[in-house]
C-alpha cells in the first residue's frame, strides 16, 4: 500500500519539490498539502495520512507546536520536520516533543524520502542523521540546563514579546507562559528579563543579535 504525505510548508515551491520527489517513488503519495499550521492541523484530520511533513516556521504558529499537537492526536502518526533551521536545538526539541524524523531542507531527495519511509514504519522511534553529534554537544555545554520549552520562551522574551504574545505564539496559556519564565528566571539566577536576557548572552544561549 502506498505510503499517504501531508506536506504542510508555507513555500510553494518547497511543496511543489517535494510533491514531485515523493511521486516519483511507488510506495509513496501526496494525500494533501497546507500552507498553515491551522490548515495542516485540519488536513491531518480530515485526510489521515501515514506521514506529516512539517515546517517550523509557518504562518500562524510554531511547527513544533504542531508536532506535540500531532502526536498528542495521533499517536501512530509518522512526522518529519523538514526545515532550513537545522541547528543541534532545534534537532534535540524536534525528538522532545515526539517527531519520527528531523531532516534539513538542504538535504538529499533520497534523505527525505528516507525519513518520510521510516516514519511511516516506526512513526515512535526518531531519527535524525545529526542526532549523535548533537546530543554529544548538548551534554559538553556549560551552564544552566533549559528544556527546549524555556528555550523557546527565552528567545521569545529576548524577541521582546509580552506574556500574552508568548501564549499566543507557543499556544499555552498565560500562567504556562509565567512558570516558563519563572522557572527561567530561577536557573539563570535572575531577578527580571534584562537580568535574564544577559546571563543567557553570557552563557551562549542567545546570540548577540537576538535580544530586541
Amino acid at each position: 500500500m502506498s505510503i499517504r504525505v501531508l506536506l504542510v510548508d508555507d513555500h510553494e515551491l518547497i511543496r511543489e519539490g517535494l510533491r514531485r520527489a515523493f511521486e516519483r517513488e511507488p510506495d509513496l503519495s501526496v494525500v494533501a498539502e497546507a500552507s498553515t499550521l491551522g490548515d495542516g492541523l485540519l488536513a491531518a484530520a480530515a485526510y489521515q495520512p501515514d506521514v506529516v511533513m512539517m515546517d517550523l516556521r509557518l504562518p500562524d504558529g510554531n511547527g513544533m507546536e504542531g508536532v506535540r499537537r500531532l502526536r498528542a492526536q495521533h499517536p501512530m502518526l509518522g512526522i518529519v520536520v523538514l526545515t532550513m533551521y537545522a541547528d543541534d536545538n532545534a534537532l534535540l526539541s524536534a525528538l522532545e516533543t515526539g517527531a519520527s524524523g528531523f531532516v534539513s531542507k538542504d538535504a538529499r531527495a533520497e534523505e527525505v524520502i528516507a525519513a518520510a519511509r521510516h516514519a511511516a514504519a516506526m512513526p515512535r522511534s526518531f531519527s535524525a542523521a545529526r542526532l549523535a553529534g548533537a546530543m554529544h554537544r548538548k551534554l559538553a555545554e556549560p551552564g544552566p540546563r533549559l528544556s527546549s520549552r524555556e528555550r523557546e520562551v527565552l528567545q521569545l522574551l529576548a524577541d521582546g514579546k509580552a506574556v500574552a504574545g508568548i501564549a499566543r505564539e507557543l499556544f499555552i496559556s498565560d500562567s504556562t507562559v509565567k512558570t516558563h519564565i519563572s522557572n527561567v528566571y530561577e536557573k539563570l539566577g535572575a531577578q527580571n528579563r534584562a537580568q535574564a536576557l544577559m546571563t543567557a548572552m553570557r552563557l551562549g544561549l542567545l546570540s548577540p543579535g537576538s535580544t530586541t
